[in-house]
């Protein structure tokens, strides 16, 4: 139900006039993962010279993604973080410059943290509510300095490292299933390549792409790491 505002504006007839005000704009509904298969894809090391063709590989698709971005590569990429946000994307921290937090203090991360933060909530009004450490590197200090959720993942398509398109698809498509978290990196053309293909193959099997929040829910703890929805049994 739209909310309408009433002005009091008089007519030259002197009789009131009621204004209605712009439409809200329309709250995305997310799948009931509990009803139906959900998949979380995320992109890391971000945004990039690619992003913007990926976000629109998405939108055609409806699809939701999980964008894990630096915080140094915002500044250049303003436009493209703040579109992932008004498409309903989720974007997370990453880190400022993809640094080993196992090899940090309890300081230099929580300031590598916070410094992301404020650079993604500059660009778009938001604060991420989750992180993913780099390389998926965590030891009990970080752990303990981290206080958002951490997400890792369950499929690596290991995108960065071959380049190929179509095994990137063959990893994805193989080793997902219901709650899973695929890593993938928008920074590379050859991963961006590769993702229509994904999305029409994990559509035909059923596969709704939701963000990681929207798939893990409310109950996620801070300073706890998931591996996928499945963990969260």
């Amino acid at each position: 139900m739209h909310k309408i505002a009433v002005g009091g504006l008089l007519t030259t007839t002197g009789l009131l006039t009621l204004t209605a005000a712009p439409a809200a704009a329309d709250v995305r509904q997310a799948p009931d993962c509990a009803e139906v298969e959900c998949v979380a894809l995320t992109f890391d090391d971000g945004p990039g010279e690619h992003t913007d063709e990926l976000l629109d590989m998405l939108d055609e698709h409806d699809a939701k993604a999980t964008f894990y971005v630096l915080g140094s590569k915002i500044d250049a990429y303003t436009d493209v973080v703040r579109r992932m946000v008004d498409q309903d994307h989720e974007v997370g921290n990453h880190t400022w410059d993809h640094a080993d937090l196992a090899t940090l203090s309890a300081d230099q991360i929580k300031d590598d943290l916070k410094r992301t933060d404020q650079a993604i909530e500059r660009a778009t009004g938001q604060v991420p509510a989750t992180m993913r450490p780099p390389y998926g590197s965590l030891d009990d200090t970080a752990r303990g300095a981290i206080d958002k959720p951490m997400l890792l993942w369950d499929v690596d398509t290991l995108d960065w490292q071959h380049r190929d398109p179509a095994k990137t698809v063959d990893i994805t498509t193989r080793e997902t299933g219901q709650g899973s978290v695929v890593l993938f990196h928008d920074i590379h053309k050859t991963s961006v390549e590769a993702i229509p293909e994904v999305l029409d193959r994990l559509s035909d099997e059923g596969y709704e792409f939701v963000t990681v929040s929207e798939m893990m829910g409310s109950d996620m703890v801070g300073g706890t790491a998931y591996s996928d929805a499945r963990s969260m049994d």
